[in-house]
């Protein structure tokens, strides 16, 4: 039975409040299972330097060179980003640049934020690439067998380099 004071349904209200607690109840053991995990980790990379080479000295140096090349992944990309950019001048890009020296972390995300999401140089370059594709869907073999026809009429190839050519567009 289920009984409504102002609107509201009070066996529903329970259930809720039943839900969140044992949410609550779950929540704790999770994150001290992952505090266990978190802590043995750094207790066995706790010998890190030493003379002794242990599994977490390897699996520490591997997360460790995995972070740096990211870093270093990241800011070869936004530095060609920003010289790439045709929209920004050269004191923004100066800036950009400057930012991203001196705080290296912040400013990358702030660049990342801070950056549009397409360009006027990014549709250039979309334009660029479709017109190239298109072009190059347009050739047909007959087009290319008519230049080469052309080609050794005009005396730029010879027969064998004609019809190994002309295999080659037929093939």
């Amino acid at each position: 039975m289920t009984t409504a004071v102002g609107g509201t349904d009070l066996t529903a209200t329970r259930e809720t409040k039943m839900a969140s607690l044992s949410l609550a109840r779950r929540s704790p053991a999770k994150s001290v299972a992952a505090l266990g995990v978190l802590a043995a980790l750094l207790a066995g990379c706790a010998d890190v330097g030493t003379s002794t080479l242990t599994f977490w000295d390897i699996v520490f140096s591997m997360i460790a060179f995995f972070f740096w090349f990211m870093f270093i992944w990241i800011f070869i990309s936004l530095f060609g980003d920003i010289f790439r950019r045709g929209d920004l001048s050269g004191g923004g890009k100066a800036g950009w640049i400057f930012l991203l020296v001196i705080l290296p972390f912040l400013g990358a995300l702030i660049y990342i934020i801070a950056r549009p999401k397409v360009t006027a140089s990014d549709i250039e370059q979309m334009t660029q690439a479709e017109a190239a594709y298109t072009a190059a869907a347009n050739v047909t073999p007959a087009d290319q067998i008519a230049k080469l026809q052309q080609l050794r009429a005009a005396g730029a190839i010879t027969e064998e380099e004609f019809n190994s050519l002309k295999a080659k567009a037929l093939g």
